[in-house]
């Protein structure tokens, strides 16, 4: 008798098991459908590969890479080809090797990206969908201030005070470009949240005595989570381009410093176009492969936060 009881029991539990088990199956997680929307997308899954191998060799060998010895002028290596033993990409008019200050420029460009995304993106986010939530006055003042943002020249004013601040480092240059880089999301957030809150569901909540906060980051964000992801990734991709853009007309990072920017600058002499290619086309065609690759996983971000949302929906 006591053996029967037994194996009832475990048929049960078994029976619990494989009903979760087939439940899990048939909603599958968010990083299950990422990976199955990165197999079908080819061109997305080697984005992927490429923008995970970059970061992780250049965050490593820039620690093996002593800049300020890298940086130091060497007339004999004047020049040097590429594809040698000493230089494996060249060196340029100073004798620096090329291949060193693509890394620790990479990693310079790539982390001002980052910090720049994470900072913009945040401020930028919080005040769009506080502005749009609230409307009224609150969202007229808050679109006053807006638009006073917008009417600056913005590249100008970031010329005038990197020049104005007599020392800053890549810390301080993120911060300036933070104050500036948010009023994209902003806008676009704004006008997302606003359809959402005049739908059911937000009016469902506020009935129930849900408080605002809960509302705006509970229950409307993670609705426009896939225009938030799609944004901040594009956003990412240009952060890259506005630090190269500004290393490049000699406003980003100090002098003596590496970026992707000082780099594709040597291609201002049209000497190096032609005969000292190595000097600049390295950084170019890497910003090139970059955006691209960033772009694809975006997307690929989009679609698998879309079909959550659907499978949420059913």
């Amino acid at each position: 008798m006591d053996s029967k009881l037994d194996t009832s029991k475990i048929s049960e539990e078994d029976l619990a098991r494989l009903t979760k088990e087939a439940e899990q199956e048939k909603t599958p997680s968010a990083l299950k459908v990422m990976w199955k929307e990165f197999r079908a997308d080819k061109p997305a899954l080697v984005a992927l590969v490429i923008i995970l191998a970059f970061f992780i060799f250049v965050f490593v060998a820039s620690l093996f890479i002593n800049v300020p010895h890298a940086m130091e002028t060497n007339i004999m290596s004047y020049y040097a080809q590429p594809f040698t033993s000493d230089f494996w990409l060249g060196a340029d008019s100073a004798g620096r090797s090329i291949a060193k200050q693509l890394i620790v420029g990479s990693r310079n460009s790539i982390g001002i990206a980052i910090g720049l995304t994470v900072i913009s993106s945040t401020f930028g986010i919080a005040w769009g969908m506080i502005s749009g939530y609230f409307g009224g006055m609150a969202d007229l003042v808050m679109q006053r201030v807006y638009d006073f943002m917008m009417i600056i020249p913005m590249l100008m004013t970031i010329i005038v005070i990197v020049t104005v601040i007599p020392q800053y480092n890549a810390i301080t240059l993120t911060l300036i470009l933070s104050c500036f880089y948010w009023m994209g999301t902003s806008r676009l957030i704004r006008s997302r949240t606003l359809a959402e809150t005049h739908k059911d569901y937000v009016s469902a909540s506020r009935a129930f005595g849900t408080s605002n906060l809960k509302i705006i980051f509970r229950e409307i964000m993670p609705n426009i989570s896939s225009l938030i992801i799609v944004d901040t990734t594009l956003s990412f991709a240009e952060n890259m381009g506005v630090e190269t853009g500004l290393s490049y007309l000699g406003f980003g990072l100090p002098m003596g410093t590496p970026s992707l920017g000082t780099l594709i600058a040597n291609a201002n002499d049209p000497e190096n176009i032609t005969n000292y290619w190595w000097t600049w086309l390295p950084a170019a065609l890497e910003i090139i492969i970059l955006c691209l690759s960033i772009s694809y996983v975006g997307q690929v971000a989009r679609r698998t936060l879309n079909a959550a949302q659907r499978r949420g929906d059913d």
